[in-house]
């Protein structure tokens, strides 16, 4: 799907990785964290939809942005230097990995509210669980890593920052 949207020059998936999975781990962190915190200060599940999309687009849009401009500097820093030693991925290709990841991964958080299940907040902690479970294993397909081992430590990391943001909105909820 990726070698449709971006062309020919995306030959080697792996060659993305990194943008891969930074885009789509902060793509599930943050958007969970917009839901464990709406749930945490108990407010309306409405919220959640609306503060949880505007998230995904912004941040993933400056995620993506934010790539390109690092890509840009280390392509001007290094020529300055005169080493030439380029990446020969164009930034507006690792930019674009790094958007895309970011909000196909952050919906996870997202789908009970968009679907009106009920017990919305149980179930998007579940689905995002699953989600970065699947997206640790996934780099398996392109490094040495055992599928287990790799899917548990995204696990593990991200249910940490999603519990950070569960607490926070818990603390804060008196608040609103």
């Amino acid at each position: 799907m990726l070698e449709r949207l971006l062309g020919d020059e995306l030959d080697d998936v792996g060659g993305y990785i990194a943008e891969l999975i930074y885009g789509a781990n902060d793509g599930i962190v943050t958007t969970f964290a917009v839901v464990a915190g709406v749930a945490g200060a108990a407010l309306d599940p409405a919220i959640v939809l609306i503060l949880g999309v505007a998230n995904l687009l912004a941040d993933g849009f400056s995620m993506g942005m934010s790539n390109y401009l690092s890509q840009r500097s280390e392509r001007d820093y290094l020529a300055a230097q005169g080493t030439g030693a380029t990446d020969s991925r164009p930034p507006i290709y690792t930019a674009a990995v790094t958007f895309l990841a970011f909000v196909v991964a952050g919906w996870a958080p997202l789908v009970p509210y968009a679907f009106g299940i009920d017990a919305t907040f149980r179930f998007s902690i579940v689905v995002t669980g699953v989600a970065f479970f699947v997206v640790g294993t996934s780099r398996s397909l392109v490094t040495d890593r055992r599928w287990y081992l790799a899917g548990t430590e995204m696990f593990t990391v991200g249910m940490l920052a999603a519990g950070v943001a569960y607490a926070a909105g818990v603390a804060l909820g008196g608040l609103a």
